[in-house]
């Protein structure tokens, strides 16, 4: 109802009470952790298993997870002492139980869906640090008479074992499947340590352990946005999304990415970067399709914005000329997430409009006229306050290709 003679007053508290959880709307959703061992007491067979991670720091770990897949093994399939069993192998009970939580959820039809050449999926293990390469990884592969069989990823012959079936789910938060026996990670890095870097994760490092993504890595490190990352992490966090070097080879020779400029070129990697952590579960449960990223910051709001939604059981993310899907969790540590994409995720406002020589990119008015934005205050990309690393030289960087572009068309 309008306002006017019949109106009712609306008091100051309630009007912001109704504006904040408009708000709170619109924002991602994270998704709720989950109780494993809550879920597993319903199921008696798996009773000594549920034990194993009450008793370990795992159960705490997990609780504040969410799109997790867990390898339980029957208590008929375990081993009689399991941690002497893991010592054995020159492992710790804890680590092993890390390695039968996979950072993704799979149902029975994801696994019916699994391609030839198998599936890596990511573990909790290979957050710890002591996993080298991608040995924190598990492949799903398809057997004889259609099993899947979960195996290291490591050259050498190491621990496996089949899937017996499905145990129980929280449709895209928890999936239980019964493992015949419990899994060994390969090549274990007894000396490293358990706590994450003081200077944070060097998101270049776990893409080269990851395997796959040494494009990637490469332009990271060569423009200088890899060193950006750490100062985020202190804040909400990040999320990156890294296409494989698979996703690099299949751009067409019209997109020309690799010969852009160094500030165009950042932007493109920024493009692929929240400024916030989600987990797969919260990108899964997306409320507000719409984000931003660390590109968005430099230039106008609602600019270099990514669309993420759920296609197929899969995360679709799609730039407005490119449609993407995130094929695996590669890292998962609040607060980093990195996942990797099946295209390299390309702009609009760089793309759209006459391939990677548009002037669509052009910086907002008062980049290019520095005494205007003394005066003038562009309203905020994002909520919560923009990073450090805005302004200084990059900020120079901007109005200087700016100045360079107006004299050409002049």
């Amino acid at each position: 109802m309008r306002g006017g003679a019949g109106a009712l007053p609306v008091p100051g508290g309630l009007a912001l009470g109704v504006v904040l959880l408009l708000v709170l709307a619109v924002l991602p959703s994270r998704a709720a952790g989950v109780n494993v061992t809550a879920a597993l007491a319903a199921f008696p067979s798996f009773a000594d298993f549920a034990r194993l991670l009450e008793s370990s720091p795992v159960a705490g770990e997990l609780a504040a997870r969410s799109s997790l897949t867990l390898l339980a093994v029957p208590n008929n399939n375990l081993p009689r002492s399991p941690s002497a069993f893991a010592a054995a192998s020159g492992a710790d009970i804890a680590d092993v139980l890390r390695y039968h939580v996979l950072l993704e959820y799979l149902s029975p039809s994801d696994l019916a869906r699994l391609p030839a050449s198998g599936k890596l999926v990511t573990t909790l293990f290979q957050t710890t640090g002591r996993a080298p390469s991608d040995l924190g990884a598990v492949n799903l592969t398809v057997g004889g008479n259609s099993t899947v069989v979960v195996r290291s990823p490591a050259p050498f012959p190491g621990s496996s074992a089949t899937v017996l079936g499905a145990v129980t789910a929280v449709p895209y938060n928890l999936s239980v499947l019964a493992v015949g026996g419990l899994i060994v990670p390969s090549g274990l890095d007894v000396a490293a340590s358990d706590s994450r870097p003081a200077g944070g994760v060097n998101i270049t490092h776990v893409l080269a352990d990851a395997r796959g993504f040494n494009v990637a890595a490469s332009m990271l490190e060569a423009s200088g946005v890899a060193d950006e990352f750490t100062a985020d992490e202190r804040g909400a966090g990040i999320t990156v999304f890294v296409p494989t070097d698979d996703a690099f080879a299949d751009l067409p020779a019209t997109d020309r990415l690799q010969s852009l400029p160094a500030d165009r070129k950042a932007t493109v990697l920024r493009f692929h970067v929240l400024h916030s952590y989600y987990p797969l579960g919260s990108l899964e449960s997306i409320v507000n399709p719409v984000q931003p990223t660390l590109a968005t910051e430099r230039f106008e709001a609602g600019q270099f914005t990514l669309n993420i939604t759920r296609v197929n059981g899969s995360v679709a993310i799609d730039t407005g000329i490119v449609q993407a899907s995130i094929t695996r969790t590669v890292f998962d540590q609040n607060p980093v997430a990195v996942f990797a994409v099946s295209k390299v995720l390309l702009p609009k406002e760089m793309f759209g409009r006459g391939g990677a020589d548009s002037d669509v990119m052009a910086p907002p008015p008062d980049a290019m006229a520095p005494d205007a934005a003394e005066n003038v205050r562009t309203p905020p990309t994002r909520l919560s306050s923009p990073p450090a690393l805005r302004g200084g030289a990059d900020r120079l960087e901007v109005l200087e290709s700016g100045f360079w572009r107006l004299i050409d068309r002049w």
